[in-house]
């Protein structure tokens, strides 16, 4: 014979399968093929091997039916998607969500995402070439000899709250310490009465390398002189909220040259988040140099950061889903009546849990977008943005009210889903094991280091980690445009193409990008770094 009669596969752009074919495949098919790929020989071989002829119709068609399944495997088509469906179908999908679980499925019906798009979600916003820029004052450079040289006041400062709000505590009181002049003696981390933690300074952060980064702009000791010890000091316990370093001055200043030693308790926002340039970029010096991890966190923290990297870009995610969470926003967790009974047990027992506008209804808080987003919530904004189902995501949060059941819908599109103790090998947390501050410093680690960050409800971490990441280029942060996006998402009538199209939309200018912080006052340097502390440098200098 001229031309063998054996069939030979051809290669397509292209293929579209029935859909009855499809869903007549078991899950376990499907997976056998996905995880375990094989070549496909396009050579008569393939037949003979098997004594498959094109004269057996049947044999043909089958065999035919096995090339189309390997080519959408190499076309990139994710299979994944089909068994996921096939069971999320399949099963009772329980108390929690059923009609959001089907908007998920629906929508994995839908055309792999091309990979230009996937790529698209990595892309780092223009940093517009903005640049650390902490060049000080003459006047703050001269005014320093005599501060530094200073013996006789000193600043004690309590600080209180969760590590993150320590930390904002501790850079203003470096900032008071220097308005006044005074040494500051490392601060005291008042013990947290939810988790109990009893850290200290050194503990917590890097206490050789936070008095070597400002030497030169106040006296960092680690306790009182001898000579001040019997010292009673003054304590002022009602700071009020944003004042300035004049009435800072016209305040302690004569009452701590008297005494010698003056104590502060209560720093959260005392003081103004509009001050001079010099001490505005003291703030983001104390911020994003000084204030280091301690060596053993650092390494940890790294360590997992350096887990997440080792197969490509990832998504860093604080979920602030926790009860006190709810309770505090005045929000539900939308999971099922038995947790918002629980959430509003919590409340009625406790309601200066609650904070701010407690006026509001649940509904009006939510549409004005002062709750945190849920699991579902958050997957379809990823989504939307153009997150891949292969993304890696790093999750940062106590844990949820609802446990797994409330990350369900995140687990189930984005099954790469980590946390520091899924990301650690036995043994490595047990010395953090119940130090709250220790986990969190952890989480800010391995997030800060993310390509992508989002967190579900600002926050003190949120926002700390948005200052860091500015500052270190602009690396990409998206902030959920809450009060905008939410009316579409209860829109059931829209369809998901449109929806994608509209929620991108709303985040063109929330994806890290400069932001002037003089641009509205009462924004915090340490969140917003431009135009104090950062400036755009010529390429020649």
């Amino acid at each position: 014979m001229g031309k063998s009669n054996r069939c030979k596969a051809k290669k397509q752009s292209y293929i579209s399968v029935p859909s009855q074919i499809i869903t007549s495949l078991s899950s376990s098919s499907l997976q056998s093929l996905l995880l375990s790929p094989k070549k496909a020989h396009l050579n008569s071989s393939f037949f003979v091997g098997h004594n498959y002829s094109c004269r057996r119709p049947r044999v043909c068609l089958s065999a035919l039916f096995l090339f189309v399944l390997v080519g959408l495997l190499r076309l990139g088509w994710n299979v994944n998607t089909l068994v996921l469906c096939s069971q999320s179908f399949g099963s009772n999908t329980g108390k929690v969500g059923e009609r959001d679980h089907q908007v998920l499925v629906t929508s994995q019906l839908q055309s792999p995402r091309p990979l230009h798009l996937e790529s698209e979600f990595w892309k780092q916003p223009d940093g517009m070439g903005y640049r650390p820029c902490l060049e000080l004052s003459a006047k703050y450079r001269k005014a320093s000899e005599a501060i530094l040289n200073g013996r006789s006041k000193y600043l004690l400062v309590v600080v209180s709250g969760g590590m993150n709000q320590q930390r904002n505590q501790i850079v203003d009181a470096v900032v008071i310490a220097r308005i006044l002049g005074a040494a500051l003696v490392v601060p005291v981390l008042q013990v947290n009465i939810i988790w109990g933690d009893e850290s200290e300074f050194s503990d917590i952060f890097d206490l050789g390398h936070f008095k070597r980064v400002l030497a030169d702009d106040v006296r960092i000791l680690s306790s009182l002189p001898s000579t001040h010890v019997m010292t009673r000091p003054v304590e002022e316990k009602r700071t009020p909220l944003h004042v300035s370093p004049q009435w800072i001055r016209s305040r302690y200043l004569k009452r701590i040259n008297k005494e010698g030693v003056l104590l502060l308790r209560g720093l959260d926002s005392r003081l103004s988040k509009d001050l001079p340039p010099d001490l505005q970029k003291l703030r983001c010096k104390v911020a994003f140099q000084a204030l280091r991890f301690a060596p053993p966190i650092l390494e940890l923290g790294n360590k997992l950061a350096r887990r997440m990297q080792s197969k490509g870009p990832y998504l860093a995610l604080h979920l602030r889903i926790e009860k006190d969470v709810w309770v505090r926003t005045g929000c539900l967790p939308g999971l099922s009546k038995e947790y918002d009974e629980i959430v509003h047990n919590e409340r009625r027992r406790h309601p200066e849990f609650l904070t701010a506008k407690s006026n509001l209804s649940y509904h009006e808080r939510k549409l004005a977008g002062l709750c945190p987003l849920n699991a579902f919530e958050v997957t379809r904004l990823l989504k939307a943005l153009g997150a891949p189902r292969s993304a890696r995501i790093y999750w940062a949060g106590g844990q949820p009210l609802g446990g797994k059941e409330a990350l369900s819908p995140l687990t189930r599109e984005f099954p790469h889903f980590y946390n520091k103790e899924g990301l650690a090998l036995p043994g490595e947390l047990e010395p953090f094991a119940n130090k709250a501050s220790f986990m969190a410093a952890i989480d800010y680690i391995v997030s800060e280091k993310s390509d992508v960050f989002m967190a579900s409800h600002g926050g003190n971490m949120g926002h700390a980690i948005q200052g860091q990441r500015a500052y270190a280029g602009h690396k990409k942060y998206i902030t959920p445009n809450k009060r905008h996006m939410l009316p579409y998402f209860v829109n059931s009538s829209l369809p998901e193409a449109e929806f994608n199209r509209i929620i991108k939309e709303l985040h063109q200018e929330s994806l890290g990008q400069p932001e002037l912080r003089s641009s509205k006052a009462g924004r915090d340097v340490t969140k917003y770094p431009v135009p104090e502390c950062m400036c755009k440098r010529n390429k020649t200098t």
